[in-house]
């Protein structure tokens, strides 16, 4: 599956995770003990949220943003890809945007 496939519906947005810093101590840490980054750009933006009027209510995020999320926000999707993280995740679960 290619990311390019990806159309995200409602008010779901397509995130790739920003790289891992390696430290400057030199200290190699196991995958597992890593804390995975809390922020990420942006890819793809559904259109927005339906209400129970019918009225759609706009995204606040783009595509190219830099967004900061929660810690276990979005599903993680896995493509052919290696090393590379993506998520899909409400926009209620972006914190704000990095300007």
């Amino acid at each position: 599956m290619s990311i390019k496939n990806i159309k995200p519906l409602g008010n779901r947005v397509l995130v790739k995770r920003s790289e891992a810093k390696t430290t400057k101590g030199g200290i190699i840490l196991p995958e597992t003990a890593k804390e995975k980054p809390k922020q990420g750009e942006v890819l793809a933006v559904g259109p927005g949220k339906m209400d129970d009027e019918g009225t759609l209510h706009p995204m606040n995020v783009n595509v190219g943003d830099h967004v900061l999320f929660s810690s276990y926000a979005g599903t993680e999707v896995k493509t052919e890809e290696a090393g590379v993280e993506y998520l899909i995740m409400a926009e209620d679960d972006i914190l704000g945007v990095l300007v």
